[in-house]
C-alpha cells in the first residue's frame, strides 16, 4: 500500500454534480488513482463515489465509515460527502489499514446486523441526531414521509416517552456514547407506538457520530371487528382471517430479506464483487414484489366486505399529494422522472381518510412514474368542480386506448400481461376505496399522449373560483 501512514489527517476533495472528481488533495487523490480514476472522470473509489451520490440526492450531508480497498489491504476511512454551491465537499480522515478478513465482527457492526434483521424498519443518525437514513418502505406502510424526515431531528418524527424511572434511554445512551434499548415513543404523524433500539457509531477519532437504530411497532394498528363468517368472496372463496393470517406469516420475513439484501446491495459491510451486489439488489426487489402483493390481497380482502367503510376525515388533498410525491421521490430519480408536485402553499381541503388517501395518490403516482419515459416529467394538479375536489396524475408514458380506459380498473386486469408490473389489483382497489370515501377515479387518455387519472373527493371548502386549475 502507498496511501501513506495512518492519522486523523482530513484529505479534501471536489465532485461535480455529474459525480466527477475536480480535485482532491494528494492522499485521496493517490487513493482514487490506485482505484482507476482521475481528475475530469467519475470517482472511482465505490464506496465514496456511493456517498457523494447520496448526498447530493437528498441535499443534506452524509458521513459513513467505509472500508475501501487498496491494493492488498483495506482501508478504513471515515467519510464525510456535503453539497456546496451545486457541487460536493467530501472529506475523509482514518486512513487506517485493516487486515482484509476479520474472523470475528466488531460489536457495532453485529448490533447493527441485528437491527437490520429484526427490526420492522430502520433508521440512522448524525452526531446531532438529525435524520440521516430511514427504510424507505415504512413510510408508506406507516403513514409518514420518510424523504421529508431527513435532516430532521430525530424529535421531529418521534415524541419520547420517559421510562419507569423518568429517564430518556436515548439520552442515557448519548451522554454514555453506548447502545441504548428500549425507547418508547409515538410516531408523531400518526399517534403510533414505537419502540426504538440502537447502536451508537464512532468517528475514527473515537467521537460519537450518530445512531444506527431499528425501530419496532408496538400496536398493529386498528384491529378488524370479528365478525361471523361471510359467504365466500367471487374472487377465490378464501375465508376471510386468510389475508390477515398470510400479513402476519410473511411481512416480517419478507421484510428481513427486503432489510440484508438493500444492505448486502449498497456493499454497507465493504467491497463487494458487482455481480454480488447487483444479485442483492434482484432480490430485494423480489421482496418488495411480494410485500405488495401481500398489501394487495389484504386490502382486497377488506374491501369486498359488506361491512366495510372507511374514516371521514378533515384532511388537506394537496398536503396528500405532496406526500406521497415525496414517498416515491428515490424511484423517480432511479428511473430519471421528475414529478411536479403541488407548491407547499396549495391547499385542498376535502373529506376522506388520510391513510387510503395517500395510498390511491401513491399508487397513481407510482404507476405514473413506472410508464415515464426516462427523462419525462409527471405532473400532479389541483382542480375543483361543483362540490367536488380533484387531483389530476398526468404522465408522458404510451397512454391507453379507449377499449381499454374502464378494463384497467376491473380486478386482476392488465392490458399487457407480459408487461412488467404489479398485481392487477392497484387500480381496482383505488377505485374502490376512491369510492368508499364518496369521489371517484377516472382516467382521460389516448394512445401515444400518455395518460391523466383524476382522484375526486369531497371539497370541504368552495374555492375562490370553480373553474379553471385551482392554485396554479
Amino acid at each position: 500500500m502507498t496511501g501513506g501512514g495512518t492519522g486523523l489527517a482530513v484529505a479534501l476533495a471536489t465532485v461535480d454534480r455529474d459525480g466527477r472528481l475536480i480535485d482532491a488533495d494528494g492522499r485521496l487523490a493517490e487513493l482514487n488513482a490506485r482505484a482507476g480514476g482521475a481528475p475530469g472522470q467519475p470517482v472511482a473509489v465505490p464506496q465514496i463515489a456511493a456517498l457523494v451520490r447520496l448526498a447530493q440526492r437528498l441535499g443534506i450531508g452524509i458521513s459513513r465509515n467505509v472500508i475501501a480497498a487498496d491494493g492488498e489491504e483495506d482501508l478504513e476511512l471515515w467519510v464525510r460527502a456535503e453539497p456546496r454551491d451545486g457541487k460536493i465537499g467530501v472529506e475523509v480522515t482514518g486512513w487506517r489499514p485493516r487486515p482484509v478478513w476479520r474472523s470475528v465482527a466488531a460489536e457495532p457492526e453485529r448490533d447493527a446486523d441485528f437491527f437490520r434483521s429484526s427490526a420492522d424498519w430502520q433508521w440512522e443518525t448524525d452526531a446531532s441526531l438529525r435524520i440521516t437514513f430511514l427504510s424507505f418502505e415504512a413510510g408508506a406502510r406507516y403513514g409518514f414521509d420518510s424523504a421529508a424526515m431527513l435532516g430532521q431531528p430525530l424529535t421531529r418524527m418521534f415524541a419520547l416517552a420517559q421510562d419507569e424511572h423518568g429517564n430518556l434511554p436515548i439520552l442515557t445512551a448519548v451522554a454514555a456514547q453506548a447502545r441504548f434499548d428500549g425507547q418508547k415513543a409515538e410516531l408523531r404523524d400518526t399517534g403510533r407506538s414505537v419502540r426504538l433500539d440502537a447502536t451508537p457509531r464512532m468517528d475514527p477519532g473515537g467521537r460519537f457520530a450518530g445512531f444506527i437504530g431499528g425501530a419496532r411497532m408496538l400496536d398493529e394498528g386498528p384491529e378488524p371487528v370479528v365478525e361471523p363468517a361471510l359467504p365466500a368472496r367471487s374472487f377465490g372463496g378464501f375465508p376471510d382471517s386468510l389475508s390477515q393470517r398470510l400479513d402476519r406469516a410473511l411481512r416480517g420475513p419478507l421484510g428481513k430479506i427486503i432489510a440484508n439484501a438493500d444492505s448486502i446491495s449498497a456493499r454497507t459491510e465493504g467491497p463487494l464483487k458487482a455481480d454480488y451486489a447487483d444479485y442483492a439488489a434482484d432480490i430485494a426487489n423480489a421482496g418488495r414484489h411480494l410485500l405488495a402483493l401481500v398489501d394487495d390481497l389484504v386490502d382486497l380482502q377488506a374491501i369486498e366486505r359488506e361491512d366495510f367503510a372507511t374514516i371521514e376525515e378533515a384532511i388537506d388533498l394537496a398536503d396528500v399529494a405532496r406526500r406521497a410525491a415525496g414517498l416515491l421521490a428515490v424511484r423517480a430519480v432511479q428511473a430519471d422522472v421528475r414529478i411536479d408536485r403541488p407548491a407547499t402553499g396549495q391547499s385542498m381541503p376535502v373529506t376522506g381518510e388520510f391513510k387510503r388517501a395517500l395510498q390511491i395518490l401513491v399508487n397513481l403516482i407510482g404507476n405514473a412514474v413506472r410508464y415515464s419515459p426516462a427523462g419525462g416529467t409527471v405532473w400532479i394538479r389541483l382542480e375543483y368542480s361543483a362540490s367536488m375536489a380533484h387531483v389530476i396524475v398526468a404522465d408522458q408514458g404510451k397512454g391507453i386506448a379507449e377499449a381499454d380506459q374502464q378494463r384497467i380498473f376491473d380486478k386482476f386486469a392488465r392490458v399487457d400481461p407480459d408487461e412488467p408490473g404489479g398485481s392487477g389489483l392497484g387500480l381496482y382497489i383505488a377505485r374502490r376505496l376512491a369510492r368508499a370515501m364518496g369521489g371517484d377515479i377516472a382516467v382521460d387518455s389516448a394512445p401515444g399522449l400518455g395518460a391523466r387519472f383524476i382522484f375526486t373527493l369531497p371539497a370541504r371548502e368552495a374555492p375562490v373560483t370553480r373553474t379553471g386549475v385551482f392554485g396554479a
